[in-house]
């Protein structure tokens, strides 16, 4: 079975989750706050992070970059916060969360989420690699080149990225994108995929140029 490692700095919410999660067969380790959470994802195998936000010692923001660029893991992370203004979901998932859901929540949501987002990580896809003109991604290797340049992208920028190029000409609406990249009820808004293709573009710079905006429907990616 999985192994979860809540980082939550309220006890009570931690061993509320803990308890959830080991009678569902998890094996479950804990961290008060970011910085214990580093050591343990360095010397632990772990599937997924459940991670708050406001936590002493190291925030979430922090450790969602830490885990990202300093641990260069692609390892899933779900956070769970009090922080539910817009800004503060499109900031984690722009930092590299792939799912968020505000406290208080329900503990079957949140499992209902793991079970979603460690399904998404297992499957395997029918094609590992996308060769397009100047752009190559391998999928198993997290990795993006353009014209045999390395292009360093958060994990969701890769997956929308994937997609598209993936699906040459195909449009996809933002609910597709969302639902495709990060699974049914995701709760973040189509302001934040148009967010997100913008800082593509940047990065991918004359390769950006294929992302093409479809008014009124969403995006598709040409050839």
């Amino acid at each position: 079975m999985s192994t979860i490692l809540v980082v939550e700095d309220d006890l009570d919410i931690r061993q509320l989750e803990r308890y959830a999660l080991s009678n569902n067969g998890y094996t479950v380790l804990e961290a008060e706050h970011g910085s214990k959470a580093l050591e343990l994802l360095s010397s632990h195998e772990v599937d997924l992070v459940i991670l708050d936000i406001m936590m002493p010692v190291m925030d979430g923001l922090t450790t969602i970059k830490a885990i990202r660029y300093s641990l260069e893991s692609q390892v899933p992370i779900i956070v769970v916060s009090a922080k539910s203004e817009e800004s503060d979901i499109i900031t984690a998932l722009e930092l590299g969360a792939d799912d968020y859901l505000t406290k208080p929540f329900s503990m079957n949501v949140l499992k209902s989420k793991i079970r979603a987002v460690l399904r998404r990580f297992t499957e395997k896809p029918t094609s590992s690699q996308v060769h397009q003109a100047g752009l190559f991604m391998n999928l198993n290797k997290h990795q993006c080149l353009i014209d045999d340049e390395q292009v360093e992208l958060t994990a969701t920028e890769f997956a929308l990225l994937y997609l598209l190029a993936s699906n040459p000409e195909q449009v996809f609406t933002r609910n597709q994108m969302i639902t495709r990249v990060k699974g049914n009820d995701y709760p973040v808004t189509d302001r934040s995929i148009d967010v997100q293709i913008a800082t593509l573009r940047k990065k991918l710079g004359s390769i950006g140029t294929r992302i093409k905006t479809v008014w009124g429907i969403g995006y598709t990616y040409k050839e």
